[in-house]
């Protein structure tokens, strides 16, 4: 499940210290429906968190914060962000498959986060 912190948390993780418990919250109301539904702004995010794109002042600190937070399966997330987290990378599996690829080359190697994914959906049908 590391890849529930990774990428899309893409828009959910953001600036944390040694002193906090959780991710700052500063940046969960952003609207993730929007985003997914907007081609050139899911595009940039995925840019950013790839290197090959400006990022948004959001999208630094998502890229910045990525790596603990698979690292630590999303200890310092809260419920919410872990909720927007799966939807986006959800969405990305279902909808981006290439772009999930990238990402899931740098941030979630062995593809455990996508095979627990495709198990749950199967599951529900």
């Amino acid at each position: 499940m590391k890849v529930v912190t990774t990428i899309l948390l893409f828009l959910f993780l953001h600036t944390s210290s040694a002193e906090d418990t959780t991710y700052t919250t500063k940046y969960d109301g952003v609207n993730l429906d929007e985003i997914l539904s907007n081609n050139r702004l899911l595009t940039s995010y995925v840019n950013c968190l790839l290197e090959e794109g400006l990022c948004t002042p959001d999208g630094k600190e998502l890229k910045k914060n990525l790596p603990d937070a698979i690292q630590t399966d999303c200890q310092k997330c809260t419920e919410r962000q872990k909720m927007g987290a799966d939807q986006v990378m959800e969405y990305i599996i279902d909808y981006r498959l290439d772009d999930w690829e990238k990402l899931e080359k740098l941030y979630n190697s062995d593809g455990s986060y996508k095979k627990k994914y495709l198990e749950k959906k199967q599951a529900n049908n």
